[in-house]
């Protein structure tokens, strides 16, 4: 390819990434092409485009997978290239070709090189033949379910049962017995087939305690290909990774010479343009001979700021320089490692619920930058997040001289990070980077599970101090029974002492409850006493609480935790959302993908009743007691609202 100047591009992504790409094309000096969805049009990376078009419907399947009407508006639009970012599209060799059909320079890898690595099977198999190790199993074409279970038996239990397409975590089961295998590959295909639109997988043998070591590649037309090092992302919940670190903990420099070798190799094997990533399962001591290949990512990571902040470079850039034919800038001695990057992925999903995806609008958002902290983000105040893309609210990336002063850094961080409306992972980080575990670098894939109890906060109800607090604040802003009126004001003929006592209803996160209000008499002020169940709602509820309005309500937070309050009429009606007396509500916008019980059917506490998949991950829905279903409302394929009533259960009287 000859070097050309890329004037012009099309951001074929959303949210975060399309941000940020457009943040390096402003700085080129390019003309930045947007498009977005129904959902979209008011969104943070259409603002910051020079024009933008309109592709579909808020669904993803319908918009920003369009493929062919995504390069048709790019075409009219007279656009020099394309970037995809990743997800949606960045890994479909459909697109490169489209584009290239179309006379716009694809801003990644060629369609040969996605296609041979699209597909973790055949991957494994060309760089194999490279020479590059890679972990036993099997990846072959046939697809039976009692022949892979046969070769599970064979590799040796426990397995992993692997979509051969995509990433991102999806269509990835842990098999520890045989008789687990079944359902695991049901549930595999099922969400490999949502996802990439391919149900194939493959068998791997299940390292133990392993760790996450990937290297970003960079390769040009002309045949040079180096390695930027390596990111550690060890730290994943169900395969979805959610720190990420740069250099490894315990790297060793013979250790970082191999893996790099391997990757640029990789990377050869299939002639590779732009950047990728080799991804590789390693033994926690990161042995030079105990790392294996798993897959290469051919675009752009999400983990990418960390190698940005370790070397000094714009990764978008270099993609920018490469796709119009320039050779690498740098080679590989000319690039240095400078201290250490860690990035926090800040989503919004509840982990007191399993870390379900979270949606609505972000009534407040305050995303501290600290020296030495960069913020990614792809969202504004007042933005809603949607159930239709991926949960990312922001990514947190501290760079420091040394991993003990980014990570301080990155505390800081977190420390000053505000996120009201839907539920977050924040508190959950802010305990992942500050456990002894992670300041040890004694961390593998496998932490988060083992130590669930201790990194995600599971105390039920809300906090005394925390409803109080609320609970003022409602008052405050008028709601009844301050509505215009003193509690003296209404004679009800039954309270004759000095003190007035009132009953007023709560929802509390959508279920009705109720506190009581012990005013004091006329003329001495102050504000009432709370009562909660039958004990004082007291304390302060800590340093670091928040109160924020939201439509009617208040938002109380503290530490990560959010509650809901709103305050309800005695006429009103219990709220819809509210699963008590035997009702079973969708945790979340999203889609039934199973439905395993019927009316008549006894059912156990905790038993699945269904599935529901919301941004393209299953959540199971269960029985909260034991009993007999009276009524069932959800049936596949049914698209339903948070809130929206699934199963009717009969609770078996206690004993």
């Amino acid at each position: 390819m000859s070097s050309q100047r890329l004037a012009s591009v099309l951001i074929a992504n959303r949210g975060e990434i399309a941000c940020r790409i457009a943040r390096t094309a402003r700085r080129r000096g390019m003309r930045i092409v947007a498009v977005y969805s129904e959902a979209d049009r008011d969104a943070l990376h259409v603002a910051m485009a020079d024009e933008a078009h309109l592709i579909g419907p808020a669904p993803a399947a319908e918009s920003y997978l369009q493929r062919d009407r995504i390069v048709e508006t790019a075409r009219r639009a007279g656009v020099a290239c394309l970037h995809p970012g990743y997800g949606f599209l960045s890994e479909q060799p459909e697109l490169a070709e489209a584009c290239a059909r179309a006379g716009i320079v694809f801003v990644g890898p060629p369609a040969s090189a996605i296609r041979a690595m699209g597909l973790k099977d055949r991957a494994k198999d060309l760089v194999a033949a490279a020479g590059v190790p890679v972990i036993p199993g099997y990846q072959g074409e046939r697809q039976e379910d009692a022949f892979l279970r046969a070769q599970a038996d064979a590799v040796g239990y426990p397995v992993l049962i692997k979509a051969v397409a995509g990433g991102g975590g999806k269509g990835i089961r842990r098999v520890d017995v045989p008789d687990a295998f079944a359902d695991a590959l049901e549930s595999a295909r099922r969400e490999a087939e949502s996802a990439f639109g391919n149900a194939r997988v493959l068998i791997e043998r299940c390292v133990p305690s392993p760790r996450h070591i990937e290297v970003q590649v960079f390769c040009d037309a002309s045949g040079g290909a180096i390695h930027l090092f390596e990111r550690d992302c060890s730290l994943q919940r169900r395969h979805q990774k959610i720190v990420e670190e740069a250099p490894a903990p315990g790297m060793t420099p013979e250790t970082r010479a191999a893996m790099g070798r391997a990757a640029v190799e990789a990377a050869r094997a299939v002639g590779y343009v732009g950047a990728g990533t080799v991804e590789f399962i390693a033994t926690g001591d990161l042995r030079p001979d105990g790392f294996w290949f798993m897959e290469m990512n051919t675009r752009l990571q999400v983990e990418h700021p960390v190698t940005e902040a370790i070397t000094g470079l714009d990764l978008v850039d270099w993609q920018f320089r490469v796709a119009a034919g320039e050779p690498l800038p740098h080679a590989q001695g000319a690039v240095r490692i400078r201290g250490h990057a860690i990035e926090a992925r800040l989503y919004a999903e509840d982990p007191q619920a399993d870390f379900r995806p979270s949606t609505g609008r972000l009534h407040a958002l305050r995303l501290a930058e600290p020296e030495g902290v960069r913020v990614d983000t792809g969202v504004r105040e007042g933005d809603g997040v949607t159930p239709f893309y991926d949960p990312l609210i922001a990514k947190l990336i501290a760079h420091g001289r040394t991993r003990a002063e980014a990570a301080a850094r990155l505390r800081v961080a977190l420390d000053g990070t505000l996120v009201a409306g839907p539920r977050t992972n924040l508190g959950f980080l802010r305990r992942l980077i500050t456990s002894e575990a992670f300041e040890r670098s004694r961390t593998d894939t496998g932490y988060v599970d083992r130590d669930h109890a201790a990194l995600v906060e599971s105390a039920p109800g809300i906090d005394a101090g925390c409803l109080r607090r609320g609970v003022l604040a409602l008052l405050a802003s008028g709601q009844p029974p301050a509505a215009g009126t003193s509690p003296w004001d209404v004679a009800d003929g039954f309270q004759l002492g000095a003190a007035r006592v009132q009953v007023w209803p709560l929802a509390i996160d959508g279920r009705r409850d109720a506190v009581t209000l012990v005013w004091p008499e006329p003329g001495a002020g102050g504000e009432p006493e709370i009562l909660y169940r039958g004990e004082p709602a007291s304390g302060s509820g800590g340093d670091r609480i928040a109160i924020v309005p939201a439509e009617g309500g208040v938002l109380v937070l503290r530490d990560g935790r959010q509650w809901r309050l709103d305050a309800l009429d005695e006429a009103e009606a219990a709220p819809e959302r509210e699963a008590g007396g035997g009702g079973i509500a969708a945790p979340m916008h999203g889609r039934i993908v199973a439905v395993h019980v019927a009316p008549g059917d006894r059912v156990g506490r905790g038993q699945r009743l269904g599935l529901i998949e919301s941004m393209k991950m299953e959540h199971a829905l269960t029985a909260p007691a034991a009993g007999t279903i009276v009524s069932v409302a959800a049936r596949a394929g049914l698209q339903v609202a948070e809130g929206a009533l699934l199963f009717t259960l009969a609770p078996e009287a206690s004993e």
